[in-house]
């Protein structure tokens, strides 16, 4: 073999110049027999030999043996070693050229060898891209798209991969190939060559690879991938084959109106029955669809528009089947369904709906069966709801009533920060406005000494943020003066002096208020924290930054003065020529800060 294989490659050297046809078919069918019985060994033999490069004049139109020769080309290019050297060779640009033969035989070895040589290899990707490979293909995949006989259907498939190998995991080469109008083409042969099991397949690919990038999502858009991905979702048995759909779902489903187009082509009936049928199963393949498929569910929800549809004015029996995922004992499905509840519970009407229709006690169950050793995600999911739930001013008192803080504080023990975060926006929603639970709570000794311990946890800014707006929350809610020395007492005045200087104007004027009704009702409490945190300085800087918004001005300058019944502050005050500062914002363009200014600086006139 070996030998023949050695006289093989010499006389081809010969043939190939001479250009004796007989008997340079007869040595390309013996590489390509040698190919099929050892490829890697023949490959490095035809790479030894120098052969490669006499390649590129067997490939020209005119040439008897091009398909062979591509054929050659495109099983040495299984190799990945073999990919360098047929660019290096010069053989793209000839095979680009040969894309152009209406031969069907030539059009699909070429495919196969060009597709071979793209096959993870930049090189490749580079130099079939600066051939304009790419176009020409996507005119072929265009025109023969309707021809569904197998011959044809074996090109587009060889085609398809071709583009696939081409643009693999590469940003530019698919923005490219979405540029060149590649989607429209692709969801159209889908629906054609739907009963193609192996055309069918590398448009899935296709799609997965493509529908990673958000410039896709719009041509997606525009065509019937929804429709023609459901009817092929129905169609499937198989796990892998479901499988291999699910990836083109989950990115295109990120798109709002893709969501939409998949709620309305039916796609929420599959995954229904997906759960329905996987529930109990306890097969590995079976628990993979069951969160894929309620995953996706969930993903659905997150659209305005799919999600109301859905809702049905709580009417709807996909919302009714996702009520009963709460109650069941698989935690995929707790998951699912209280973030599906989370997802509902979007707006106002929504929210008030599900609240009367007793979807809180439904959910205070459900964290119940999670409070030791619980699943966090299921934890969280629920917290998620609760807080979203407790958004219209109507619900917060009836969700008191329920019971819902002392459900929720079961958690405080928690040492999850994704846990701790929704606890805390849990409890800010709920005593919004709500001065009797804000009281209840801001006397709570164990919570606020939580909140003070967590809003030194500097590693998770969510929980440290969320820990200091419920302190204030808890004051400016309760106004209050037991919560003010509980608060004083756990150490939290310092915080919420820091939380006057946070980045974020809401909470800056959240900290600011706080602190006034602090300095209104108990400043001989609170008087020695509020000097150890340089409050006065603070106060100083902010209305002396030209960046801080008019509210925080406005109330800096509130504070100031309910500080003046402090005699060490006072004396602060007076130290740091506040005056100064003060006259100079009465012509601040703000009506209220002007006004406010004035105040204060007659105020701190009067007590000099």
């Amino acid at each position: 073999m070996a030998d023949s294989l050695s006289d093989t490659l010499k006389k081809l050297k010969i043939t190939a110049v001479d250009r004796t046809e007989d008997s340079l078919e007869g040595c390309l069918d013996c590489l390509l027999q040698a190919l099929a019985q050892n490829n890697t060994e023949t490959s490095e033999k035809i790479q030894a030999s120098g052969i490669l490069q006499l390649f590129a004049s067997l490939l020209t139109p005119q040439s008897s043996c091009k398909a062979k020769v591509a054929n050659i080309i495109a099983e040495v290019a299984k190799n990945e070693f073999m990919r360098i050297p047929c660019v290096d060779a010069g053989l793209i640009s000839p095979l680009v050229q040969l894309l152009n033969s209406k031969d069907q035989e030539v059009l699909l070895q070429t495919g196969r060898a060009l597709g071979n040589i793209c096959y993870d290899s930049h090189e490749g990707r580079s130099a079939v891209d600066q051939a304009g490979g790419a176009q020409i293909v996507i005119d072929h995949l265009r025109s023969l798209c309707s021809l569904t006989d197998p011959a044809n259907e074996k090109l587009l498939t060889v085609f398809c991969g071709m583009l696939m190998n081409y643009s693999n995991e590469n940003d530019s080469l698919q923005a490219q190939l979405i540029n060149m109008g590649v989607i429209p083409t692709l969801v159209k042969l889908l629906g054609i060559h739907c009963q193609n099991a192996a055309l069918t397949e590398m448009c899935l690919v296709a799609f997965g690879n493509l529908a990673e990038l958000e410039s896709s999502k719009e041509q997606f858009a525009s065509t019937n991938i929804a429709e023609e991905l459901v009817k092929l979702f129905k169609k499937q048995i198989e796990h892998d084959k479901r499988e291999m759909i699910f990836e083109v779902l989950a990115p295109l489903a990120e798109n709002d109106a893709i969501k939409l187009q998949l709620v309305e082509a039916g796609l929420v009936e599959c995954l229904l029955e997906i759960v329905q049928q996987k529930v109990d199963s306890d097969k590995e393949d079976d628990i993979t669809e069951l969160k894929t498929g309620s995953d996706l569910m969930v993903l659905l929800l997150l659209g305005d528009e799919s999600m109301q549809k859905l809702f049905e004015g709580g009417k709807g029996s996909v919302f009714q089947r996702v009520l009963s995922w709460i109650p069941s004992n698989n935690h995929q499905l707790q998951l699912a369904g209280a973030l599906a509840i989370a997802n509902f519970a979007r707006n106002d009407g929504n929210c008030i709906h599900m609240v009367d229709n007793g979807i809180v006690e439904k959910l205070m169950d459900l964290l119940d069966r999670h409070v030791e050793d619980g699943n966090v995600t299921v934890q969280h999911a629920a917290l998620s709801a609760l807080r979203n739930l407790a958004i219209p001013v109507i619900n917060k008192a009836k969700m008191l009533s329920a019971g819902v803080t002392e459900a929720v504080l079961k958690f405080l023990k928690s040492e999850m920060p994704p846990v701790q975060f929704k606890l805390l926006g849990t409890l800010r929603m709920l005593i919004d406005a709500q001065a009797e639970a804000a009281e209840q709570l801001g006397k709570n000794v164990k919570l606020v000494e939580r909140l003070v311990e967590w809003c030194e946890a500097k590693d998770h800014a969510g929980v440290m943020g969320e820990s200091n707006r419920l302190l204030s929350a808890l004051i400016r809610h309760s106004k209050s003066k037991d919560v003010i020395k509980t608060i004083v007492q756990s150490g939290g005045i310092k915080h919420l002096v820091t939380m006057a200087t946070s980045e974020h104007v809401i909470m800056q004027n959240e900290a600011l208020v706080a602190l006034a009704l602090i300095a209104a009702l108990e400043l001989g409490t609170a008087e020695k924290d509020l000097e150890s945190a340089k409050l006065v300085q603070i106060l100083h800087r902010l209305l002396t930054d030209e960046r801080s918004a008019p509210e925080i001005k406005y109330n800096s300058m509130v504070l100031i003065c309910a500080l003046m019944g402090s005699e060490s502050l006072h004396k602060e005050v007076q130290d740091l020529a506040f005056l100064d500062v003060v006259s100079k914002l009465r012509s601040h363009e703000n009506k209220s800060v002007a006004q406010q200014a004035s105040l204060t600086e007659q105020r701190l006139t009067v007590e000099s």
